[in-house]
This record gives C-alpha cells, structure tokens and sequence, in this order.
C-alpha cells in the first residue's frame, strides 16, 4: 500500500519562516520524497535480487535509496508536527519534556545551548531524542536524512538545518533561523509526544 503524505498539521503564519517556504518544504519537497519512496517500493516488488552484490546493483542502490527516502518522510513529520507554537521570548516552556530535559542536561537552558550550537554545525538535522539505549534524552546531529540516525532513538523534537528550510527568508543567517524555530515550538506536541514515549 502506497505511502501518503500527511497535512501541515498548524494553519497559522509561523514567525520569520514564510508561508512560500512552508509551501516549496511540505507540498514540494516533503511530497516530492513520499512520492520517491513509493516509487522505491514498487520497483523493490521487480528488482532482479540475483544479481544483488557489493560494489553495484540495482537491488543494493535501491535498498541504499529506501532509507534515504523514508528517513526523509519521517524527520520531515517530526519537524512539521512541532511547529505552530507561539513563544513569548524569555519565557520558558513547562510540562514534563522541559522537566525531563532540566534533569538529562542540568537546565533548560543548557539543553538549549546545546541544541542551538547542533543547529549551527548540522548539515541535515538535529533531533533532541529519547534513546531507548539509555533511558535519557540527547541531541542528536545527522548530516544526512540515513546518516547519524541513532538505533532505538525515538525524535522529539526535530529542526531541520537544510537550506531549503530557511535560505529563502533567512539567506545563510542559520543563527536567525534556529531562534525563530523556537519561537515556533509547539511545545504542547512535543510534551504529547514525549509523553506517548514514556508509556
């Protein structure tokens, strides 16, 4: 059954991340993966998997491309699920993600520091994830959509550092972006959503 694309799940005008460059990430880009994972899936039911060996094939590159693809998916929902809060700057968020993320970094505003200089360095994404592994949340950085993803990790909260995601009203001021996006945090997804990992 053919993947499909979810909705922008907020309808407001998020602060400094205009509505051309939500329209070209989600309805272009994000759907433009969805439509390549399914386009995967179907020639993976045709491949001639006896030809399938390490240095080429066209079994090997389209198992190399499905993670790619539906990585992509995946990291692009996470990042559209958290957007569309609203936060007055120098207010702190509540709930029990912030608690959680005061106990693992030693305040709220240590983690921040820390997310925000990922944001700076990422080529791809910086996921603030709850690792299984340990038990514990971390910041994670992946430079690419199926490169520096952590096994048994699950996101919480998602920035997409790609230029795509803010070239357009950002320029290369990644700095200006990354305060805007968390001016956009829907910390109450991200507290539901932290919330469903701890059960």
């Amino acid at each position: 059954m053919a993947y499909e694309a979810k909705p922008l799940p907020f309808r407001k005008q998020l602060i400094g991340i205009s509505e051309k460059t939500m329209q070209i990430h989600h309805d272009k880009l994000y759907v433009g993966y969805v439509n390549k994972r399914n386009e995967i899936d179907e020639k993976l039911t045709k491949v001639d998997r006896t030809a399938a060996n390490a240095t080429y094939s066209e079994y090997g590159e389209l198992k190399r491309e499905e993670s790619f693809a539906a990585n992509a998916i995946y990291l692009h929902e996470y990042y559209f699920n958290v957007l569309g809060g609203e936060n007055e700057e120098g207010t702190k968020p509540t709930g029990d993600l912030i608690q959680a993320i005061e106990k693992e970094f030693g305040s709220y505003e240590k983690w921040l520091e820390d997310f925000k200089a990922a944001g700076l360095c990422a080529r791809g994404w910086v996921v603030l994830a709850y690792d299984f592994n340990t038990g514990k949340l971390h910041n994670y950085l992946c430079d690419s959509h199926n490169h520096g993803g952590i096994w048994g990790a699950m996101p919480v909260v998602v920035l997409d550092m790609y230029e795509h995601a803010f070239f357009i009203d950002y320029g290369s001021d990644r700095k200006a972006y990354i305060e805007d996006y968390m001016k956009n945090l829907n910390w109450e997804a991200a507290n539901h959503l932290y919330g469903t990992i701890k059960k």
